[in-house]
């Protein structure tokens, strides 16, 4: 009962300083990027929030059930994304536009804007929806199975939409330096007590031992094409983030952009290496416990994205399972919002303002456009929750649709003077359809070759398909002019 009356006051806590931050939003720019006033500590708080939703607190959870510590290169991945986006920080927030696509527009050409935007668009509501998954098991567990898995998909939705649609980016900011320093304290308590709830470090050492002795090592088990496979996607993603370049645009100022990242790097890594660990200490403790694996003695995927909070339930005190439910609620909570944020935006900004509202100019009426497509799309993400069997699956897809398709294109801006508009269209055609294809195929029972590729493996071939478009496409085009690539260099 108090994991409920926790999680619920925490719920409680936040849907007050939504209600309250609401009240100060009076135009469309308080809506999308804050007013751009945001101070640093805020916006770490928000940056940190934004990486760290229920596709660590489920997926990379349930990878490292199944792989040890060789789950940290998936995790790396973001890390060295965020060390990469550093450089860029500054500059994207001089530009101060609203959305990555404003970017792509400016560089490339109002095509990239549109399939940024199209990608942008089906990537993230993906991604928002299994937040709601993610949210269904969170609260089927916290209910001990009295409301089942759909039912709670359900409300986590409900729950996000009327969230996000409240106050828009004012919200998602003014909560997130909450959210982070729960999450923080829960996952650093929640540690320590799973290991002793399996009679301390060395008797959790001595199973892995005698079970896995290989999920005690970043390398063993698994081959280079493996390692590749999986730090690619969240490094694809992080770096083509649409949320945290709208994030960026924010700050209060461009410097202010930069130190950020600093902070999110530091929290990205603590919580992760921290979950991932928590994840391996719950291997030792469940490596007997049949609910964790199949018939045929391999390990039940969806059952194992549940281990973090499992170990919250059933395995630590009641006040420090307790902490770590209510950092559950902002995992979940600030990544669904942020991921509908980011998604209505676009929609708004690119497609709706543009081709239907175009003398639209009411501020009231621009938010009631973009609070409209907030709702839509939420639902359409909880439509296409049941296309997907476990949360790393759906993460897997989305990271690399997004990230192969627009990281190639935004790290070509700042760094390739010689790239071209034909070039970034050919590259995002090529890094979105991939996948799209792949996914297709699989779900036909259609086999050509090697593919379709197994999930966590298509980030490789996306990838190269993006690259290879953008370099020889923009080889054999005209060069751009100079003050199409002169902003992103000054």
């Amino acid at each position: 009962m108090i994991y409920s009356i926790v999680s619920i006051v925490y719920l409680t806590l936040m849907i007050g300083i939504i209600i309250y931050k609401s009240k100060s939003v009076k135009s469309e720019e308080d809506f999308t990027v804050a007013g751009r006033g945001v101070p640093v500590y805020l916006l770490v708080g928000t940056l940190v929030c934004t990486w760290i939703g229920s596709g660590s607190l489920f997926g990379t959870a349930g990878l490292s059930f199944r792989s040890g510590f060789g789950e940290l290169w998936f995790s790396a991945g973001a890390w060295i994304g965020i060390v990469v986006i550093y450089f860029v920080a500054e500059r994207v927030r001089k530009i101060s536009k609203i959305t990555f696509t404003d970017l792509l527009e400016q560089r490339y050409n109002h095509t990239a804007r549109i399939l940024g935007t199209i990608t942008i668009i089906v990537a993230y509501l993906v991604i928002a929806g299994y937040q709601f998954k993610g949210g269904g098991r969170f609260i089927s567990i916290l209910s001990n199975g009295t409301i089942s898995l759909e039912t709670g998909a359900l409300i986590t939705c409900v729950v996000v939409i009327s969230f996000t649609a409240l106050a828009g980016m004012v919200s998602i900011v003014s909560i997130d330096i909450f959210n982070g320093i729960v999450m923080i304290i829960a996952m650093g308590l929640t540690l320590p007590f799973a290991i002793s709830a399996h009679g301390g470090y060395d008797a959790v050492i001595n199973t892995i031992e005698n079970t896995k002795p290989e999920y005690l090592s970043l390398f063993a088990g698994h081959d280079a094409w493996w390692i590749i496979g999986v730090i690619l996607p969240t490094f694809l993603l992080l770096m083509s983030e649409s949320s945290i370049y709208q994030k960026f645009s924010s700050a209060k100022d461009s410097a202010s952009a930069k130190k950020a990242v600093i902070g999110m790097l530091v929290g990205v890594v603590f919580i992760e290496f921290v979950m991932c660990a928590i994840a391996v200490v719950g291997f030792a403790i469940y490596s007997n416990d049949p609910g964790f694996f199949l018939a045929d003695g391999s390990i039940n995927r969806a059952m194992a994205e549940e281990i973090i909070l499992r170990i919250g339930f059933e395995q630590v005190p009641v006040l420090i399972g307790s902490m770590l439910f209510a950092a559950g609620v902002a995992i979940i909570l600030s990544t669904g919002n942020t991921f509908l944020m980011v998604t209505s935006t676009n929609l708004s900004n690119d497609i709706l303002k543009p081709y239907f509202f175009k003398d639209t100019k009411d501020p009231k009426k621009l938010i009631r456009i973009q609070q409209i497509s907030i709702v839509v799309l939420g639902l359409l993400a909880y439509a296409m929750v049941t296309q997907f069997e476990t949360v790393l699956e759906m993460a897997f897809i989305s990271y690399t649709m997004i990230g192969a398709s627009l990281a190639p294109v935004l790290m070509a801006s700042f760094f390739w003077k010689r790239v071209t508009a034909a070039g970034g269209v050919a590259s995002i055609i090529a890094g979105m359809s991939v996948p799209v294809i792949n996914k297709a195929m699989e779900v036909a029972h259609i086999s050509l070759g090697i593919f379709p590729v197994d999930t966590d493996y298509i980030a490789i071939p996306s990838l190269v398909a993006s690259l290879f478009m953008l370099i020889v496409v923009s080889l054999l085009t005209k060069p751009s002019p100079k003050e199409k690539w002169k902003p992103f260099f000054d």
